[in-house]
């Protein structure tokens, strides 16, 4: 469905972005989505294509053909924890092993599959295999996610995204010892130019910030909590691996069988037998934290670790304990 808006601009209304000036006149529509339009043209400033950070003038026409997402994703009857729902947003663990939204070579048994089916109220967020997406895990990352019912809980969780009010808290298995209790990794992160489904750390690339807490010491490996500070695709995998303590059981960040030769040769089977118990990443995203979009009140969730990581964390007393 497509519905055509002019706006004239007005005194006070210049000097504005134009992404900024369309999301604040349309607030049932997010910023990335008018960036979109405007990358389409189908946002014209004076019956000419313009960009998202073009400066409003006075008695400028802006021509917005506004888009409403067609769905025609099957619902699937897939089995889905939730965590919380009410007529807003729903909260989700998702396991280890769920892709997130359909894509290239994944176009069936998603979360969002999973979501059609048990709802038909998910927001509207641009992107016909998205809705109510407001931020992802990696396929082989379990833990919790938000999703939005409506569009105005949409707009609502991806601004707190923005100005760094939701809170994640992740704990991982890393590979290799610690002196120090705590840090923080400040390294840009840019797509591979090696490898296109790898990020990398890169001066060119944008900022991020990852904080870390040791949790448990165990010989060649530790029990991390991670907390983001930016949401970049791949972050904690990407600066893991870069401090040269990859995730455990992170295949695409060299955190599996390579890890092994740095283990003394006596306890290498122990190793083997450690990533035996995880066939995924032991990456969970164990607290969310943001406010409301309705109450205003701010909401905390916790969900359990996987049983795998359970299991391995039992173990690792008699594999690795210092």
């Amino acid at each position: 469905m497509e519905e055509k808006k002019t706006i004239i601009v007005t005194e006070s209304e210049v000097g504005f972005r134009l992404d900024q000036f369309l999301a604040g006149k349309f607030p049932e529509y997010s910023r990335s989505y008018f960036n979109r339009l405007i990358k389409n043209n189908d946002v014209l400033v004076n019956n000419q294509p313009s960009k998202s950070g073009y400066l409003l003038r006075l008695g400028d026409e802006i021509s917005v053909h506004l888009k409403r997402t067609q769905i025609d994703m099957e619902p699937e009857p897939i089995p889905i924890n939730i965590v919380y729902e009410d007529e807003d947003l729903l909260v989700i663990d998702k396991p280890a092993g769920m892709v997130v939204h359909p894509g290239k070579g994944n176009e069936s048994n998603t979360l969002v599959n999973a979501l059609l089916y048990h709802t038909n109220s998910l927001a509207d967020t641009g992107e016909a295999v998205r809705p109510g997406i407001v931020h992802r895990l990696d396929k082989d990352t379990s833990g919790l996610l938000v999703i939005a019912k409506n569009d105005r809980a949409q707009r609502h969780l991806r601004r707190q995204f923005d100005t760094k009010e939701i809170f994640r808290i992740y704990w991982a298995l890393v590979w290799g010892d610690f002196d120090e209790d705590r840090g923080v990794i400040r390294e840009p992160i840019a797509r591979s130019r090696k490898n296109p489904i790898k990020f990398v750390v890169d001066p060119r690339g944008r900022d991020a910030v990852t904080r870390f807490k040791v949790l448990q010491r165990f010989q060649y490996v530790t029990l991390l909590e991670i907390r983001l500070e930016t949401g970049r695709t791949h972050q904690i995998r990407v600066h893991m691996r870069h401090i040269n303590h990859p995730v455990v059981g992170d295949q695409l960040y060299n955190g599996r069988e390579t890890q092994l030769l740095n283990l003394p040769q006596n306890l290498r089977k122990r190793g083997e037998h450690l990533l035996k118990l995880l066939p995924h990443q032991t990456l969970h995203a164990r607290k969310l934290s943001f406010l409301h979009p309705r109450t205003g009140q701010r909401v905390d969730f916790e969900a359990d670790l996987p049983e795998n990581f359970k299991t391995a964390l039992q173990k690792l007393p008699d594999l690795f304990m210092l």
